[in-house]
């Protein structure tokens, strides 16, 4: 995942010179807000962390929109929009394991893949720095942030990493979802489209449907 050609082998980032801090758990959120509610009837208090437990940005599962398609690797799948065109293993580099192509005017204008295994991890936060460290020299780093996935067992801890660069006269935006599968291996999402070739809406659904398992 390191190049800037939207074609080519998904990658990861410069280092961010820093660790990101985690968020509290639900589990240490509860704890707290017990603390807060303590003259209040038991049956509320569980009510209110139950609420708690799932609220959030993240949804509990993927969800793949309607007429979508789906990329299929051994322990991470991901939705892609229907003009997307699933890639054969002939096709796409050896280093994805899944992948699917925008295609304008005979040329990729967008492109989401699957890496899996693309570093040495321990968690979210060192594969977030592997990926970081896999992007192309001269991209712009957006941000990161952590998310969370779907997983087998609930939500799943992720970083989402968004970038830009530029390739010939287009500038192409780029996100990455990166964190451990169940077999704690570091996997990879990235989806790399020229500005204005994404709606802002499928690129969060894009987001949203990575599962791991």
């Amino acid at each position: 995942m390191g190049t800037q050609d939207t074609g080519g082998r998904a990658a990861g980032p410069r280092g961010t010179g820093g660790r990101a801090q985690g968020t509290p758990g639900a589990a240490g959120r509860g704890r707290r807000f017990a603390r807060r509610t303590g003259g209040r009837p038991a049956a509320a208090v569980a009510v209110a962390l139950l609420a708690l437990a799932g609220c959030g940005s993240d949804r509990g599962a993927a969800v793949t929109p309607e007429g979508w398609g789906t990329l299929e690797s051994p322990s991470v799948t991901v939705a892609h929009p229907p003009a997307f065109e699933e890639q054969g293993e002939a096709e796409r580099s050896r280093f994805n394991a899944a992948a699917a192509t925008l295609t304008e005017g005979g040329r990729a204008v967008g492109t989401i893949t699957v890496q899996l295994g693309f570093t040495e991890a321990d968690s979210a936060e060192e594969a977030a720095i592997g990926a970081e460290a896999g992007i192309a020299l001269g991209s712009t780093l957006k941000g990161q942030k952590e998310i969370t996935v779907a997983g087998p067992e609930g939500r799943q801890e992720a970083r989402r990493i968004d970038f830009e660069f530029t390739r010939g006269p287009d500038r192409v935006r780029g996100v990455i979802v990166t964190g451990l599968d169940t077999a704690r291996k570091a996997y990879a999402v990235r989806v790399d489209a020229v500005k204005g070739r994404l709606a802002d809406d499928d690129l969060k659904k894009i987001v949203e449907s990575v599962a791991v398992g």
